[in-house]
């Protein structure tokens, strides 16, 4: 091929095809730089904190709701009180203080009749051993009448035996004198009656003295039989320890009510808590305005209403926004996933940069809130991505930045 060389041309041809090459070259440079920035992206994105909905976890009524509209809220404050004892629990609830009542009162009475039984079980016990003992010396007493009834039937049978032994003399002393006419037979009949009389009188002492034996014997019988059963006097303390018994299982079901009625109370409260720090807001946002949005923001309930469960009472913000979300086109898929380096410019003053990645990124494309769309007639659809906001980065909930991928 043959060389061209622009020195042979004439000079006003050369001075018009030298800008020409300039251009061209330009050209190159631009599609060049163009090529360089083509895996980078600029996108706005919007500054948000949590947003929780303050929920009834179950059916009841408010009791207390402590907290007002854009009133700020420390974590595990309580905000609310719910009352969930329904009407049938109360009904419960009013039966077991019956019961606890009635069974308190009961634990009164047997208390009040342990002084009075014991009191009334020693007079018992005393009065059978009072009793006892009576009937012992009546035994001993009937014992010692024996004994002096022998004693005395002894005597008086000696003494006449002495007198019967005398009137035996005198009745053979009478018959000799009687043989010897010195005495009448009349004489002797006299002293022989008397003879016979005391011998009678002797005779009839001899079996009355045997029968006063045998009763002396029945007596000691009779004694000694008494003797081998004495009183038995039921224990005191058995008699109390049954009463003490009863209070006790008095005691236990007293107990039982009690903690039936705690885990009534119990139940029939529950505080709603804050999740984390915060301010109360009633957000009025738009159907499409997502990450503004969450179910029952625009709800803030007032005590004395009836909630079902699942029922929203009041919602929670935080007051620092912890992400900010950003959303990418169809045209711009493909070129961020998560570790991805950006930075986050903020623009109002004083302005702010920060060098953050990305955290996560959403499954499909989401309708845009309306404050990131272009043209706020035509809705934008995008993929979301999250990024956490370093520290430093002071932020307002709501407010647009710059994320720039470096």
């Amino acid at each position: 091929m043959k060389r061209i060389d622009i020195r042979g041309y004439p000079f006003r041809l050369r001075h018009h095809i030298l800008p020409v090459i300039v251009w061209l070259f330009a050209v190159l440079c631009v599609v060049g730089l163009f090529s360089r920035r083509a895996p980078r992206f600029e996108v706005l994105g919007m500054a948000r904190g949590q947003v929780r909905q303050i929920s009834a976890t179950c059916t009841g009524r408010l009791t207390e709701v402590y907290v007002d509209l854009f009133e700020q809220v420390e974590a595990g404050q309580t905000l609310a009180v719910i009352d969930t004892v329904l009407d049938n629990e109360r009904m419960v609830e009013t039966e077991l203080k019956s019961q606890i009542d009635s069974a308190v009162a009961e634990i009164q009475h047997l208390t009040a009749q342990l002084v009075p039984t014991q009191d009334t079980l020693e007079a018992e016990k005393s009065d059978r051993e009072i009793g006892f003992a009576s009937q012992m010396r009546q035994f001993l007493l009937d014992i010692d009448q024996a004994r002096l009834q022998i004693m005395n039937v002894k005597v008086q049978i000696a003494s006449d035996r002495v007198l019967l032994a005398d009137l035996a003399s005198e009745v053979k002393i009478t018959e000799a004198l009687l043989k010897e006419d010195a005495v009448t037979a009349y004489e002797l009949q006299k002293v022989q009656a008397q003879h016979d009389s005391l011998a009678e009188k002797i005779s009839e002492n001899e079996a009355l003295l045997a029968q006063a034996e045998k009763d002396l014997i029945t007596a000691q019988q009779r004694l000694d039989e008494f003797a081998q059963h004495p009183p038995v006097n039921p224990s005191v303390d058995g008699a109390l320890d049954v009463i003490r018994k009863e209070i006790r299982v008095k005691e236990a079901l007293v107990q039982g009510f009690m903690e039936q009625l705690d885990t009534l109370k119990a139940r029939r409260v529950i505080e709603l808590k804050a999740p984390f720090t915060g301010v109360v807001i009633s957000l009025q946002g738009r159907a499409n305005q997502a990450i503004l949005r969450r179910p029952g923001e625009d709800v803030i309930r007032r005590a004395g209403e009836v909630v079902q469960a699942g029922d929203s009472i009041l919602v929670i913000a935080e007051i620092k926004p912890s992400e900010v979300v950003a959303y990418v086109n169809e045209s711009q898929l493909g070129l961020v996933g998560e570790k991805t380096q950006v930075e986050i410019i903020k623009s109002r003053p004083l302005e702010q940069k920060a060098r953050c990645e990305v955290d996560y990124i959403g499954p499909a494309l989401e309708l845009m809130p309306e404050q990131l769309w272009r043209n706020p007639n035509f809705p934008q659809w995008g993929q979301p991505i999250v990024i956490k906001i370093p520290e430093g980065l002071e932020l307002v909930a709501g407010e647009l930045v710059g994320v720039k991928a470096l």
